[in-house]
């Protein structure tokens, strides 16, 4: 519940802030500012998968009582992760002028602030990677009451703070890029501040080892792959729309996309919750985490189901009562091919999280790749026939393909991984 509540709240605002931006910037200015959105969480993927991975450890290291590592493993990783994040930023302020002056496809007048917003955007890439690390610390903790609270802020920042500069400041992309950033700053001292509480008393002075750092990427790098490809095939379509119809265009996907991904929420509140679970019942009981991964598969397609459906019924009238009837007659098809995909993507977050948290990043990461490979030639192909509304189909062909392949992993990967955990917590000397 904390963690839809994290993900749904700051919806709300959302509702009420994004027709006052599009009015107030112009539709090309808020399709530009929703890719800054996308670059700050792609350009997150310099943690390395770390997050994640230590989530798994910690969660592991806590049931089964070894928590003499956890201070060191969680040094080690998080002075990793501060490094690529500073890479990652450095990295983006390096693409910030051609990204800005002509991949996006910009309109002139809007180059200048594009280009310097992406270079306020790169300063805020190391906070990202170090407030994911410590969010993966506290979820391994279980204490997702913290963390969404936290969520919580900084997604009504994200929603609040453009409106809010809009208002004072006037339409620059630049402010409302730098007030986003600030409040990126400002969670990360909390994340901080709240995960040292949760750690052992004087875990801030054990040493980074180089061996823990290896250790979390022999998990992460796998995640790494993950986390590069998935975000790209999520985002890759409004970049390819920006490219091939201009950046105008992007608006009238983005908009709807952000609104109906939104239902994700439900399926990534489960399974935030399920993923530490899990890898802490693979060792103390297999047969309660074969048990959780059935019945939230089942939830999963229960509940997405009837929402995806009402979704793609009120569309129409939705988008006309939201925005206005014009947006509406250019989206809402769009909006019901999305929900298709929105109802098997969201199935697909249960697998994955049962693969992962066996340990078994690297069958994700393939699955990831192969898939990939598919998607981007049958986008290219999609939106030349059918316009937008076809790289909403590409999308959900996708998804759809995502989801078989992860139940048929995860139906043998699973289990497998499973007794090999177990064993392996309760003999550790067998191998």
């Amino acid at each position: 519940m904390w963690n839809l509540a994290g993900t749904g709240l700051p919806l709300i605002l959302g509702v009420v802030t994004i027709p006052y931006l599009v009015k107030g910037i112009g539709v090309e200015a808020f399709g530009i500012l929703t890719l800054i959105w996308s670059l700050i969480g792609y350009f997150s993927l310099f943690d390395f998968g770390l997050g994640r991975a230590l989530t798994q450890r910690v969660a592991a290291s806590l049931a089964s009582e070894d928590i003499r590592v956890v201070p060191h493993v969680v040094k080690s990783g998080l002075v990793f992760m501060a490094y690529t994040g500073v890479a990652g930023g450095i990295l983006l302020a390096l693409l910030a002028y051609p990204l800005g002056s002509d991949w996006l496809n910009v309109s002139e007048p809007l180059h200048a602030s594009t280009i310097g917003s992406l270079f306020v955007v790169a300063l805020g890439i190391p906070l990202a990677t170090v407030t994911s690390g410590l969010r993966g610390v506290l979820e391994a903790y279980e204490d997702f009451k913290a963390v969404n609270l936290l969520k919580i802020v900084l997604g009504l920042a994200s929603f609040g703070l453009p409106a809010l500069s809009l208002k004072v400041l006037g339409p620059s992309l630049v402010y409302m890029v730098a007030l986003l950033i600030v409040a990126r700053l400002a969670v990360l001292l909390a994340y901080g501040v709240l995960a040292h509480k949760r750690m052992p008393a004087g875990w801030f002075k054990s040493a980074a080892q180089a061996n823990d750092v290896k250790d979390l990427l022999s998990f992460g790098a796998w995640m790494t792959v993950s986390n590069i490809i998935s975000p790209l095939m999520v985002n890759a379509d409004r970049f390819v729309i920006a490219a091939v119809l201009g950046a105008s265009a992007v608006a009238y996907y983005t908009v709807p996309f952000e609104m109906v991904v939104r239902v994700l929420a439900i399926p990534a509140a489960l399974t935030g919750a399920l993923f530490p679970k899990l890898a802490s019942t693979l060792i103390s009981n297999p047969a309660i985490a074969r048990m959780l991964y059935r019945r939230s598969l089942k939830l999963m397609g229960m509940v997405l189901l009837g929402i995806c459906v009402a979704i793609c019924l009120a569309s129409y009238w939705g988008l006309a009562l939201w925005l206005n009837a014009d947006f509406a007659s250019k989206s809402w098809l769009i909006v019901c091919v999305l929900s298709i995909g929105v109802l098997l993507n969201g199935i697909a977050f249960v697998p994955f999280a049962a693969i992962q948290a066996a340990g078994d990043a690297k069958t994700t990461a393939y699955l990831h790749v192969l898939e990939f490979i598919v998607y981007v030639p049958l986008l290219l192909a999609a939106l030349d026939m059918f316009g937008l509304v076809g790289a909403g189909l590409a999308w959900a062909f996708r998804v759809g393909l995502d989801l078989v392949l992860l139940l048929w992993r995860a139906k043998r990967s699973f289990g497998e991984r499973a007794a090999a955990v177990y064993q392996q917590a309760r003999h550790p000397t067998s191998e």
